[in-house]
Parts: structure tokens; C-alpha cells; sequence
């Protein structure tokens, strides 16, 4: 299962990386839509849509609101960063309250749980981490910019499973996910703490490591708090996977629910980040 977790990681990263540099900006953010797609049909299972002709309808109310704010943030050729920050504050908030139903479980279920409440987060965590991914293909930073985030991201995940399954001891929500361990946090920050030290040394621009910390660490703690609000729904709906399309790693939710989570928090700071 590991040999072909990794595999399936190798993979994922050569396209992502390959179709992050070969393609315009615009190609590669309606490349991913198909991706945000596929999440939005798994989480349509996870909240217990059943037909597939709701799962399809659910589908398009998701295409609606990109349309939408495509409009209002006036995509492609007149994009409006303040309105995209805008979104992506209320984004950010969300997933505060997010954090506090997460340390609240199972109690804090009656406030989420409902599933129109479910379904409307969905389409609301979806559409902004799209917009997020567009934002920051458009800013200063662009396709570096993208991928130091998603390095970040990637980095807090395989610093956890790492140190989760070779020193994992103390549970670090055990009614969220039991599987998740305080080590595992810790070898997702080390990671980090690895990261910074390697921008320090080898980015041209004189950028202090408190500089890098105060960007880095804040998106490495959201995407623990995306991983966990998954393992929740989860956990709440009784499936282990959001679903089984890529071996090894389980659904396409599996691999987004930190980059959810994290990408809009990045993209905000990121748009503030000036060597």
C-alpha cells in the first residue's frame, strides 16, 4: 500500500508540476476545474446525496456559483484582486469557525451536520479554492507563487504521515481522527521548519526567516485544520475514503482538504509578501 501511495504521489506531482509550467495560467486554472469537480461528486456522496440526478444538480449549482464569481471578479481579461481578496477573507474566516465545530465534535454537529448546511459549505470551499488557485496565478508570484504553496501543503502532510506512523503516540483529536497524532503535527512542522531554512539560503531576495515563518506556518496549521474537517464529515457520514480514484491515497477530497483549507489563507498572504 505505501510502494503505491508514493507511486501515485510521483505521479500526481510530475503532472501537476508539468502542466503548472507548460500551460498559460488561464489553461491550467480551467485544467483544474475538472478536479474540483470530481471533489464536488465526492462530497456529494459524503453528505448523503443519493441519486445521481441530485448529484448532478448539485454538480451545477457548483459550475453556477464559478460562473458567478468569475463575473464579479471579472475573469479572464479583467480581474479584480481586491474583490477575489475580499472573497477569500470570508473564506478565511470560515474556516476558523470551521476549526472551533472541529475542537467542538461531536457536540458541534448540530450547528454542521444538516445537509443543506453541508452541501452549501461544499460549494462555498470548492468554488474558493478555485479562486484562490486563479488569484494566485494572477498576482506578482504567479506559477512559483502557486507552487511554494502547494509544496507547503504537501510538506505538512508527509511531514505527519511520517512521524505519525514511525513515533505516533498521543492522539491529537481522537474523536476527530484517530489516526492523527501530536508527532505527526510536529514532524508536519519540522518539515516546515526545513522549508524556511531552504528559501532562506536559496532565494535570491534578501527575505529574513521570520519573514518566511509568518507565511508559512499560518498555511501549514490551515492545512491540518482542512485534513481534520474531512476526517469529521467523514467520521459524521461512517466511510473511511471520500472515495477510491487514485490508489493508494483514497478520493480526490483525500488529497484537497488541505490545499481547501490552506490555499485562500495563501493566496491572502502571499498578496501582501514583498521580499
Amino acid at each position: 500500500m505505501l510502494k503505491l501511495r508514493i507511486i501515485t504521489a510521483v505521479c500526481m506531482a510530475s503532472l501537476f508540476v508539468a502542466m503548472l509550467f507548460l500551460l498559460p495560467s488561464v489553461w491550467f486554472a480551467i485544467a483544474t476545474l475538472p478536479l474540483v469537480v470530481l471533489g464536488c461528486w465526492e462530497w456529494s456522496k459524503l453528505i448523503r446525496v443519493n441519486s445521481a440526478t441530485a448529484r448532478v444538480a448539485y454538480i451545477i449549482s457548483l459550475a453556477v456559483i464559478l460562473i458567478g464569481l468569475s463575473a464579479w471578479v471579472g475573469l479572464p481579461d479583467n480581474f479584480q484582486p481586491q474583490r477575489a481578496h475580499n472573497i477569500m477573507l470570508g473564506i478565511v474566516a470560515l474556516w476558523a469557525v470551521i476549526f472551533l465545530w472541529i475542537q467542538g465534535y461531536p457536540s458541534s454537529s448540530i450547528l454542521w451536520s444538516p445537509q443543506p448546511i453541508l452541501a452549501l459549505l461544499g460549494l462555498l470551499l470548492l468554488a474558493a479554492t478555485w479562486l484562490s488557485i486563479v488569484s494566485i496565478l494572477l498576482g506578482e508570484h504567479a506559477q512559483l507563487g502557486l507552487l511554494l504553496g502547494i509544496v507547503i501543503i504537501v510538506l505538512a502532510d508527509v511531514g505527519g504521515f511520517i512521524a505519525g506512523k514511525l513515533f505516533g503516540k498521543r492522539k491529537l483529536a481522537p474523536l476527530v481522527s484517530p489516526g492523527k497524532t501530536w508527532e505527526g503535527f510536529i514532524g508536519a512542522m519540522a518539515l516546515q521548519v526545513l522549508l524556511i531554512g531552504a528559501l532562506v539560503v536559496y532565494v535570491p531576495a534578501e527575505i529574513s526567516a521570520l519573514k518566511w515563518s509568518l507565511l508559512v506556518f499560518p498555511v501549514a496549521l490551515y492545512s491540518i485544520v482542512g485534513d481534520l474537517f474531512e476526517s469529521m464529515v467523514k467520521r459524521h457520514s461512517g466511510v473511511k475514503d471520500s472515495g477510491s480514484l487514485l490508489p493508494g491515497h483514497g478520493g480526490v477530497l483525500d488529497r484537497i482538504d488541505g490545499v481547501m483549507a490552506a490555499l485562500p489563507l495563501y493566496a491572502i498572504l502571499l498578496g501582501a509578501f514583498t521580499p
